[in-house]
């Protein structure tokens, strides 16, 4: 799946404040670095504000596995994986799927990001802060809200490929990607893993 690493965030931030020591110009280092400083305090006060101020742990990524089934839309799961990782004090769970029959497959991938849910939600789900609404000749891709929960799509039309990224109890993001789907065919499969249950999961 394509979803990075939150921990690369993280460094990220480090890297935009640190890289205003090299400025040249004094005046424009302190610009800058007040500008920095206040982007990453604006992130601090989002991610807080979305994570409601709560540290929990992630669930056991063996839950998280439990909720893909053996199989899905017709396609029969031919691989499964789950890991419990951590960095600099924060941890996550996740559990991938892949599906296929011939040259269709679909892949799935559960993220629970427990106690930094705030910040995680800016790694893996920043469409979910934005408002999208693009077409092209072949496809499009767009913002959303499915079964009450806010979503991003994006497909093609031309290769029948396309991906559905949804965001759970602001805590766990779900990507389904798949290719010679309908992009009917992935939101049935995103159904089938049963999102309230997921919501839910302690």
């Amino acid at each position: 799946m394509k979803t990075q690493p939150i921990f690369a965030l993280l460094l990220s931030a480090s890297l935009i404040l640190g890289g205003c020591n090299g400025k040249d110009n004094a005046a424009d280092e302190a610009d800058s670095t007040e500008t920095a400083s206040g982007a990453l305090q604006a992130l601090t006060d989002k991610a807080k504000a979305m994570g409601n101020g709560e540290t929990v742990d992630p669930v056991d990524f063996r839950k998280l596995k439990d909720l893909l089934p053996g199989k899905l839309i017709g396609l029969k799961r031919v691989e499964s994986s789950g890991e419990k990782s951590g960095a600099m004090g924060f941890t996550v769970s996740t559990a991938q799927a892949t599906y296929k029959n011939g040259d269709t497959n679909l892949e799935i991938e559960i993220v629970d990001t427990g106690g930094i849910a705030g910040v995680s939600t800016m790694a893996l789900a920043t469409w979910s802060m934005a408002d999208i609404d693009k077409e092209t000749a072949t496809g499009y891709e767009k913002t959303t809200t499915l079964e009450g929960y806010k979503a991003f799509e994006k497909y093609d039309t031309q290769s029948k490929s396309g991906e559905i990224n949804i965001l759970v109890a602001d805590r766990y993001v779900v990507n389904v990607e798949g290719n010679n789907l309908t992009i009917d065919q992935l939101k049935e499969a995103l159904s089938s893993i049963g999102l309230a249950e997921l919501g839910e999961l302690k």
